[in-house]
């Protein structure tokens, strides 16, 4: 399958959608993007802004707010977050398009997704990051040693719509590789998120940045990192991607240095901001709230020991 034979819907405008949109059409790939309220309004008006290399920037693209039926696409992309994930699908249950790829967390499984679109489900997880600041989309896209974007059947087998996909990549030039486990690769990482994220939150509130940089909030971390992997691992989880593995072996004290000096970063600085650390709590928590039906399916208890 060539380029050119390529239609894309990416389904939601936000970081991760926008930056993979940008990638397409740079590529030529006809992409048409999904979006709502105002920024369905600020792309119609502005195009796509993105900020590169010191500058703003603006392409052009195609966007739209209602999607028909009919309307079909060689590959749908559901770039939103896992709390709105079972909406989107929702949304595109009835489209005919054969291949939808969801490029989000998952900590319980696919079933309820795949009651809802079948054996159209192609799950994913993205290789890129960032924000978007009054309409500015400021991306990242860490180098493919650190992470690329994953994608796999179900099965675990590679198949021709999983080919297409790679050669999709290829072309727009974005690292990807295909995972025969996706399930334990987006179980794992929604613990890591989870252990990670859920510290920028006490109660309501957002932590302040002084407390964040503590030994507590990295050694909250780290039993919380620890008593998560532990637990899935029990549930017959797999660890993907294996560095995890290394988090059940080191000492407390190594973690906790480590995690000290990851909340001393930008990256972190920036999830403090109170739209990204709002729209984060409402994954996360319900990130959480699945992963513990799913243990509790299998008969697990948590317990984080100091």
């Amino acid at each position: 399958m060539s380029a050119k034979q390529n239609r894309v819907l990416i389904f939601g405008a936000g970081v991760i959608g926008s930056a993979y949109a940008i990638k397409f059409i740079e590529a030529g790939i006809d992409v048409t993007l999904f979006a709502r309220s105002d920024r369905f309004k600020t792309l119609k008006e502005n195009g796509l802004q993105y900020y590169e290399k010191g500058a703003v920037k603006s392409i052009k693209v195609n966007v739209i707010d209602t999607l028909e039926h009919d309307d079909v696409y060689d590959f749908i992309f559901v770039t939103v977050r896992y709390d709105q994930s079972e909406s989107a699908l929702l949304a595109l249950k009835d489209n005919q398009s054969k291949n939808i790829v969801t490029m989000t967390n998952n900590s319980i499984g696919f079933s309820s997704w795949l009651d809802i679109i079948g054996d159209r489900l192609l799950p994913a997880f993205p290789g890129a990051g960032g924000q978007i600041k009054e309409g500015i989309l400021y991306a990242r896209f860490p180098p493919k040693i650190l992470i690329a974007t994953k994608f796999g059947e179900i099965s675990g087998e590679v198949t021709e719509r999983v080919e297409n996909l790679v050669q999709l990549f290829k072309t727009a030039k974005l690292p990807c590789t295909i995972h025969k486990d996706m399930k334990s690769y987006l179980i794992t990482h929604s613990v890591s998120d989870i252990a990670l994220l859920s510290v920028l939150h006490v109660g309501n509130k957002i932590i302040d940045e002084k407390t964040v940089r503590t030994r507590k909030t990295a050694h909250q971390i780290t039993l919380t990192l620890k008593t998560y992997l532990r637990a899935i691992q029990k549930a017959g989880v797999a660890i993907h991607p294996s560095v995890f593995k290394m988090v059940l072996i080191f000492p407390n004290w190594v973690l906790d240095l480590f995690f000290m000096i990851w909340l001393r970063t930008k990256m972190v600085k920036d999830m403090l901001l109170p739209d990204y650390a709002n729209s984060a709590k409402k994954e996360i928590v319900q990130l959480n709230n699945d992963l513990l039906k799913f243990l509790n399916q299998n008969d697990i208890d948590l317990e984080i020991h100091a």
